[in-house]
């Protein structure tokens, strides 16, 4: 089931989201990570975020600004089951468009992006 993010997810989603940053960026120092955490603590309730359950639990979410994909994380274990795939396609269902931002060296979300439609139209420096 996919819904709007409730303020009572506020504390799992964050902890999805450290875990998932932490093993998708291993090239990026987890004390970028660790530092960023409370201002992703106080963002989230603000933001437009949909989230999915798998058998009463939290399996990931996807956060929205207008049409750019903030994020989409998906709690460890869960991966490759289709909860990435089905935030993605309800976030289409609701855009006309999304654009994103992937690091190049995050090779898995690189292809899960491709095989989701997604062209690369620009790249930055190497990371």
């Amino acid at each position: 089931m996919i819904r709007k993010m409730k303020e009572t997810d506020c504390a799992e989603l964050c902890s999805i989201w450290l875990s998932a940053n932490l093993e998708a960026h291993s090239f990026v120092p987890a004390e970028y990570w660790l530092g960023s955490l409370e201002a992703v603590r106080r963002a989230l309730p603000q933001a437009e975020v949909y989230v999915c359950e798998r058998g009463g639990q939290l399996a990931g979410f996807i956060g929205l600004n207008s049409c750019y994909i903030e994020g989409l994380f998906v709690r460890s274990g869960m991966r490759s089951r289709g909860v990435g795939a089905a935030l993605l396609e309800h976030a289409k269902q609701r855009k006309s468009y999304l654009t994103l931002y992937v690091y190049q060296k995050n090779r898995r979300a690189v292809r899960f992006y491709e095989r989701s439609g997604f062209e690369k139209r620009s790249f930055g420096k190497e990371e």
